[in-house]
């Protein structure tokens, strides 16, 4: 049986685990951490019985991704679990809007933004599983639905402020699309900060925007148990410090890397070109995420926040716009976007009876070092005034502690490399997955489609080491 080991067991690390072991062949993966995973890990953070995310939480594209939904991943232990409505935006006035489940209910909430709202997502929306084949695949292809994709190309290439306003009148769902556009990372006046937006907006009207039951540990327990299933060993704390000890001569290598720990693993065995390019690769703004344990939900002042998961903290456009043009040119917003998650909610499991977790996030600056606890605390106080009696312990996270924890966030970059133009056609080289070196290919989501949990990285990887065996 021809060998293939994997270095990394994140999402995708194990999706091309999977796709290689059900081809027949021997797969080992290798993590560096005790606990396997990456970003898909759930762990104490703050006091015994809270079950914190120590990255992704929520999961649209998760529970969206083509390869995933292939997977019996719920007869190994993975279970979905929604909010009323996937989102809630709060504003100044005591209100939020939202993003709903259906189409038609969005309709209703956006009123007079409604058909636009409509005419922007539905074409997505409809042809979710056609789509998801094409956007979350190898870019330098020729796609199924080529009239579709170009429909989306069209949207996309804008930059977010301008899609925005050109489309909606109503301050409400100019700031509901800022909150999804602000998920790209980038500046709403650059091209491509409003595909994610679309993409996350009409994975909403489809799949949701869920949580595994348990926290996101449980997506990467059922992909290890059915990895296992197939014949696949896992071991954990083994870091692999160069790639002698993987051996690409017997079978295809897989690195669930970026392109910083492919060089230091690969070094000299990567092709001078190869090496340059890795050297030249961009990496994108960092986080600064806090974990809490909390004594009581999260006092929201508009209700609409209690039937949501994930809240958007920003007001309007043009705030968020701010914060993101700050974060992605050196600096620090004072009004920081602010990322919330609450599956404590929907989800008992996840503290002590009676107790709640919360999970939250801002954009700074790559390998940023100021403290921004004050800030995002400020920002939830302005939507939810007692916010902070309500703490019990808070676990905060700069970019250089993320990394510490998990190698592949270089500078706090959750995304694996910046969304530029250049970078979203040739990620993180022409050749996306393969290295050009031997069997050495690379699996994560420094490649295409990019960031979020759905795998699909590690699936067209495989797919590629498989068809050039």
């Amino acid at each position: 049986m021809r060998p293939a080991r994997v270095i990394g067991s994140g999402p995708n690390g194990l999706a091309a685990a999977v796709v290689l072991a059900r081809a027949g062949l021997k797969v080992d993966v290798y993590e560096a951490e005790a606990i396997p995973g990456g970003g898909a890990r759930t762990m104490e953070l703050t006091l015994p019985g809270f079950r914190h995310d120590f990255g992704s939480a929520v999961h649209p594209l998760g529970a969206g991704s083509p390869f995933f939904s292939s997977l019996p991943l719920a007869e190994h232990g993975l279970q979905w679990i929604h909010g009323t409505s996937p989102l809630a935006h709060p504003l100044d006035d005591g209100t939020a809007v939202t993003l709903e489940h259906s189409l038609q209910d969005q309709e209703r909430e956006l009123g007079e933004d409604g058909p636009a709202w409509r005419d922007l997502i539905e074409p997505i929306a409809t042809n979710w599983a056609d789509f998801t084949v094409d956007a979350l695949g190898p870019v330098m292809r020729i796609p199924r639905r080529p009239l579709l994709m170009a429909g989306f190309a069209r949207k996309a290439m804008q930059s977010a402020t301008t899609l925005a306003n050109r489309t909606f009148k109503g301050m409400r769902a100019k700031a509901l699309f800022a909150g999804l556009a602000a998920h790209s990372f980038l500046s709403f006046d650059e091209p491509l900060s409003s595909a994610v937006g679309l993409v996350l907006g009409a994975a909403a009207h489809v799949r949701g925007w869920p949580v595994p039951r348990g926290g996101s540990q449980a997506i990467t327990n059922a992909l290890i148990a059915y990895l296992e299933k197939l014949g696949g060993t896992l071991h954990t704390g083994r870091r692999i410090m160069s790639l002698d000890e993987a051996d690409p001569t017997q079978g295809p290598v897989m690195c669930d890397l970026t392109p910083r720990q492919l060089l230091y693993v690969a070094g000299e065995r990567l092709q001078k070109t190869y090496r340059k390019a890795m050297l030249e690769f961009r990496y994108g703004p960092g986080i600064f995420k806090i974990d809490y344990a909390l004594s009581a939900p999260i006092p929201w002042k508009a209700r609409e926040c209690f039937r949501a998961i994930t809240v958007h903290l920003g007001g309007t456009l043009e705030e968020i716009a701010r914060s993101e043009h700050a974060a992605t040119h050196g600096a620090v917003a004072e009004k920081p976007f602010v990322l919330v998650a609450q599956p404590s909610l929907f989800d008992a499991t996840r503290a002590p009876e009676g107790k709640h977790v919360a999970w939250m996030y801002c954009h700074v600056p790559h390998a940023c070092t100021a403290d921004m606890t004050n800030h995002i605390e400020a920002q939830v106080e302005r939507f939810a005034p007692g916010f902070k009696d309500c703490v019990l312990e808070r676990r905060v996270w700069s970019p250089a502690a993320l990394e510490a924890m998990d190698a592949n966030l270089i500078g706090g970059d959750i995304g694996g490399g910046e969304l530029s133009m250049r970078q979203f056609f040739f990620r993180p080289a022409l050749g996306n997955y393969y290295t050009g070196t031997r069997n050495l290919y690379l699996c994560s989501a420094s490649t295409p489609p990019g960031g979020g949990v759905h795998g699909m990285c590690g699936y067209h990887a495989a797919r590629m080491a498989l068809r050039r065996l």
